[in-house]
């Protein structure tokens, strides 16, 4: 007991100790830096968004195809992917279309060249995934790919040509694999469906798809994203579940839900009243966004994220 009140009045007048120091990393911050990539189909740059909160550990990753004038900084503007991807912690790539290689940007979904593995603009699109898989903490089981308009058309052949590669697929205001062979069957596939819907390209596995087109559409026709879906699911030999609803600012849509024989999800098909030749629930600061449809970024995620790609 002596003992112990001593130290107790030495301890009185001992020097303060000091704090305990709570040694915190620091926040990383966001990035959203442009990237090279060459290889055999070409030389191309991509933007990829790296979220705050990507710290090392593997991560989803979405590559994101724009439509036609518009470039990565627009895109990613008018979908507010990145806003999700901060929130949901996923890395988001946007390949740009140069005027080089199509004057107004477009991807070139509707030449023979470019609708094939390890050809011409899917090959490159391919190797960009790949090299941001080497650079980075990325999850290889949820790498996803998406895209509006020749955009989404591209993001149709990705699926359809490198199923091994990416889990799933977002298809807006898009057309299938194959719709056409050249600019004058592009111009007629858009006007009213690819003329051999039967007869388009299967995927070598059911790549999990999920497809939004306006029916107001008069840049695609909106038969194209029945044929987009058929493409994808068709040969699924599940059921279907179709239900109805509005967005929050009253844009009435369908929704169809599509399941394998074994009863597993395997995609979706919104069609949006009223709904044009734009990217439904985007910003109005982005271009070909209808801002008061269904959150199309929101939705395509909450799907990519139920899917991940077999070993």
């Amino acid at each position: 007991m002596l003992f112990s009140r001593l130290f107790s009045q030495i301890d009185m007048f001992a020097a303060p100790r000091a704090p305990a120091i709570s040694i915190v990393p620091p926040a990383a911050a966001s990035s959203f830096d442009y990237h090279p990539v060459r290889n055999a189909g070409g030389d191309r740059r991509f933007k990829l968004y790296v979220p705050a909160g990507h710290r090392g550990q593997p991560v989803p990753l979405l590559v994101m195809l724009h439509g036609c004038t518009q470039s990565p900084e627009d895109f990613a503007t008018g979908t507010r992917m990145n806003d999700l991807a901060e929130a949901q912690t996923f890395l988001v790539a946007y390949p740009e279309q140069p005027k080089s290689a199509n004057p107004n940007k477009c991807w070139n979904w509707f030449n023979t060249g470019d609708q094939g593995r390890d050809a011409g603009e899917p090959q490159l699109i391919a190797h960009l995934t790949r090299q941001i898989v080497l650079d980075n903490a990325v999850d290889e089981s949820r790498i996803y790919v998406a895209g509006l308009s020749a955009g989404g058309a591209a993001a149709a052949i990705m699926g359809a040509t490198y199923p091994d590669l990416y889990a799933a697929v977002g298809i807006h205001s898009g057309l299938a694999c194959g719709a056409a062979r050249d600019i004058p069957g592009a111009f007629s596939a858009m006007r009213r469906g690819a003329p051999a819907a039967p007869t388009l390209a299967r995927n070598e596995r059911i790549v999990p798809t999920i497809v939004f087109h306006g029916d107001r559409d008069t840049t695609v026709n909106p038969v194209n994203g029945d044929q987009a879906s058929e493409q994808a699911f068709g040969a699924a030999g599940g059921r279907a579940d179709i239900s109805r609803g509005r967005s929050a600012h009253g844009v009435a849509f369908a929704r169809t839900v599509r399941y394998d024989a074994r009863d597993r999800s395997i995609g979706e098909h919104w069609v949006l009243e009223g709904i044009g030749h734009a990217w439904s629930g985007g910003s109005v600061d982005g271009s070909f966004t209808a801002p008061s449809g269904p959150d199309a970024s929101a939705e395509f995620m909450r799907f990519f994220l139920q899917h991940r790609r077999p070993a």
